[in-house]
């Protein structure tokens, strides 16, 4: 019962599954039989029985179908039997109508043929001749764009190129030709390149090579223009009465030929004025800037160029080690320069975003820190004053030019204010040498005047007054020597140089009065009062030259005025103005004259040592000579004649020079004396001594020196006079009962140069007298000196322990 169950249940899949297989595709039989192997056991067996079931109904259906359908299968047969004759008379027919048909056409198709062929031919001629229409313009091109690269035509190439690129070869692009046409452009674009970059080195070479024409023919025309206007601004002062600058040795008259001068001059060089165009050739910037602008490498081209430039602008900036020793040093290095940056101006006005300002101004900065430090280093070797003036003009033409394009100059005018200061060094050391000359030329004696003629000569040189010398007959003098107006001209010259230095530096009359003032303080307090100090220091110069050097100063002194009016005059800056500078000649002067009159001192003294030197005392004669020393009344006469000399100089002068050398004769005297050398000395001695300090001392009472009051200038000797009073009247007992009172008659003794000097004159007394026990009034005159000498010996011990 369960097998028959599950043989009805397999029933309907098995006729399924049939039903799949007769109605799908072939391809998809294998999956439906393989879910019969799937099924349930002994499922195969009962598909195959299924299916031959299945086949056996359909071939029963088939015999059917054969069995009805015979019949008309066998009438068809028979027809076709029949009709078979007429289809062979057909055949006949159509095979003998195509041959005639054939035998007709053969000729019609030869000459279809022919016309074919003339079609075809006809078609591809029309065809040759459009496309060659096509080619032709891109070959006339092509042709173009050769001619234009053999005639250096680079930029008209290039546009050839972009035409070629983009409307012609896009036509005919399918064409070999064309290919290698396309291919060959890069190389020629590479090509333009490189020769416009070659063309462009060569201009920078070129330009490096002419920068110092370019930056002269700039310079040249800038100090033109300077010049006009100079010219033109003096006549204007002179017609307005505004002279600025008062020359001397040149009449104002002359600034009206000055002014003609310079328009004749500007007449003649217009034709001449070339202009950085005229110079340089800019047309290779031009072809490179816009051949690289045309294939969009512009900023490769910029970068380069500037990179040159900056190049090149250090080795334009890089100076000679020797420029300092030349002029044309400092202007081949200006030159240079200037024609760098009038081309790098030029180059910025004419292209667009080659260089920039912003370029041109930082290449600008650091050059001028560049500039600056090179002329700070060598204008320091320059000791030449007209040397650091050139340089100073060719730095002030130099900024005037850089400044007319443009570019700021304010350092440069501030430097030049240093390289003043160190102008004025060089002046003041030429100077002192101009000096040092003079002074060495000087005879140190009043200047003789003969005639009136004579007279003015002196007057025109220097601005002495004096009413008294002037209502004097000639022959006459002036106080002072030659050197004086000498001096004087050659301070004015000095104004004049250093005026020199301070024109078109752009400042105000009053910076340029302050300048004058203080440079010629320099000049007076540095380097006359020096020269005048080693003057009067040289071993040569003697008291008559001292002499007159005082004289010479105090004149000097009193010029200073008119020096301050000279400098007035010359910058129009009265001196009553608060900040004024005043000269310096007082303080300046009066260092030389102190200095000059301790000189004086020195030597008076010296020469006084010189004849006490010649001295030459028996100091153990009996008796004296009865007059004074030769060497004594030579000094004598010697102090006259010079103090006769001495009339000239200022009084307190005069009389402290003779004050100082009585005293110091006093002191050399007295030392002579007490000199520790000398042993022994006889009463003979000291009175022949004493007839020496007599000289002297009517010397001091015969006033050699007027002005002294009383006997003052006799108290320079009070000293030996006390002293040898003391020994001549042998008055010791008043001595010592009134030492220390003041009133005491020998106050000026001191008591050990009383025992120094009684010593001496015992040990002589002791040896002069080996007889002098047997003399009662030698042996109490022995005793008496040794009781002297006791108590002068106890008074000093006194007044040692007291002290």
């Amino acid at each position: 019962m369960a097998e028959s169950g599950e043989a009805l249940g397999t029933v309907p899949e098995h006729e399924r599954i049939l039903q799949e297989i007769e109605s799908t595709d072939t391809a998809c039989v294998g999956p439906t039989l393989r879910s019969v192997y799937d099924d349930q056991p002994n499922a195969h067996k009962r598909f195959m029985e299924k299916l031959d079931a299945c086949i056996r109904n359909h071939d029963k259906e088939i015999e059917k179908m054969c069995n009805f359908h015979h019949q008309g299968f066998v009438d068809a047969i028979t027809e076709l039997l029949k009709v078979r004759a007429d289809a062979e008379k057909l055949k006949v027919q159509v095979t003998d109508t195509n041959r005639r048909f054939q035998d007709a056409g053969k000729e019609v198709i030869v000459q279809t043929e022919d016309i074919i062929r003339c079609r075809i031919q006809q078609r591809n001629i029309i065809t040759v001749v459009e496309k060659l229409q096509l080619c032709l313009p891109v070959l006339e091109m092509y042709t173009k764009l050769k001619e234009q690269m053999s005639a250096k035509r680079y930029y008209s190439a290039l546009k050839t190129m972009e035409q070629l690129e983009n409307v012609y070869f896009p036509r005919v692009s399918q064409y070999r030709f064309c290919q290698l046409m396309i291919e060959n452009l890069p190389k020629l674009r590479e090509d333009i390149k490189e020769i416009s970059m070659s063309d462009l080195k060569d201009f920078l070479e070129s330009i490096r090579k002419h920068s110092d024409k370019i930056g002269e023919t700039a310079m040249k025309q800038a100090q033109q223009q300077k010049t006009f206007s100079v010219a033109l601004q003096k006549q204007n002062n002179v017609k307005f009465g505004k002279n600025m600058y008062i020359n001397d040795r040149i009449p104002e008259e002359s600034n009206e030929i000055v002014l003609k001068h310079a328009i004749e001059e500007e007449d003649e060089n217009e034709e001449e004025v070339l202009s950085v165009q005229d110079l340089v050739d800019f047309s290779p910037v031009y072809r490179c800037l816009h051949i690289y602008s045309v294939l969009g490498d512009e900023e490769t081209f910029e970068n380069y160029y500037r990179k040159q430039r900056k190049k090149q602008a250090r080795l334009v900036l890089q100076p000679q080690s020797n420029m300092h020793e030349t002029v044309d040093g400092y202007r081949r290095y200006f030159t240079q320069i200037v024609g760098f940056f009038v081309v790098e101006d030029h180059i910025l006005h004419v292209t667009q975003g080659l260089v920039t300002r912003a370029y041109t101004d930082e290449l600008w900065n650091m050059a001028l820190s560049k500039i600056i430090a090179v002329l700070r280093a060598h204008s320091s070797y320059c000791t030449d004053p007209d040397l650091v003036l050139e340089l100073k003009n060719l730095i002030v033409i130099f900024a005037d030019t850089l400044q007319g394009y443009g570019f700021p100059v304010n350092r440069l005018f501030d430097l030049l204010f240093e390289i003043r200061d160190q102008y004025n060094e060089t002046l003041l050391k030429k100077w002192a040498g101009v000096f040092r000359d003079i002074f060495e030329e000087d005879n140190y004696s009043p200047i003789p005047i003969v005639n009136e003629e004579e007279y003015k000569i002196v007057i025109s040189k220097f601005p002495f007054q004096d009413p008294d010398l002037e209502k004097q007959s000639f022959p006459k003098k002036f106080p002072m020597s030659q050197s004086v107006p000498h001096i004087y001209i050659q301070v004015k010259e000095f104004i004049y140089a250093s005026l020199k230095f301070s024109e078109s530096l752009h400042r105000s009359s009053t910076e340029i009065d302050d300048m004058l003032r203080k440079s010629t303080n320099l000049l007076l307090t540095r380097t006359l009062c020096s020269c005048l100090l080693n003057l009067i220091r040289k071993p040569h110069i003697g008291l008559t030259e001292l002499v007159q050097i005082i004289i010479n100063t105090t004149h000097l002194e009193q010029a200073c005025k008119y020096l301050e009016d000279f400098i007035t005059n010359i910058t129009n800056i009265s001196q009553e103005t608060v900040h004024t500078t005043r000269l310096y000649g007082l303080s300046t002067f009066k260092d030389a004259r102190h200095a000059a009159e301790g000189e004086i001192y020195t030597k008076l003294n010296q020469k006084i040592d010189e004849f006490v030197q010649l001295a030459d005392y028996d100091w153990t004669m009996s008796e004296p000579d009865g007059r004074a020393s030769g060497y004594l009344m030579d000094l004598i006469n010697f102090l006259r004649s010079i103090f006769q000399v001495f009339t000239h100089l200022p009084g307190k002068v005069a009389q402290t020079a003779c004050m100082s050398a009585c005293q110091h004769l006093s002191t050399s005297l007295m030392q002579m004396l007490l000199d520790s050398e000398l042993k022994q000395i006889s009463m003979g001695a000291v009175q022949q001594f004493n007839l020496d300090v007599i000289q002297c001392e009517l010397f001091a009472s015969s006033e050699p020196v007027p002005g002294f009051q009383g006997d003052t200038l006799q108290l320079a000797f009070i000293d030996l006079r006390q002293l040898l009073d003391l020994f001549m009247v042998w008055d010791w007992s008043t001595y010592l009962a009134d030492y220390g009172q003041p009133a005491s008659k020998y106050l000026r003794v001191n008591p050990n140069t009383a025992l120094t000097l009684l010593e001496k004159m015992k040990d002589t007394s002791k040896k002069n007298n080996i007889f002098a026990q047997f003399r009662k009034n030698d042996r109490d005159k022995q005793k008496l000196i040794e009781t002297v000498v006791k108590q002068l010996r106890s008074l000093v011990n006194g007044m040692s322990q007291h002290t």
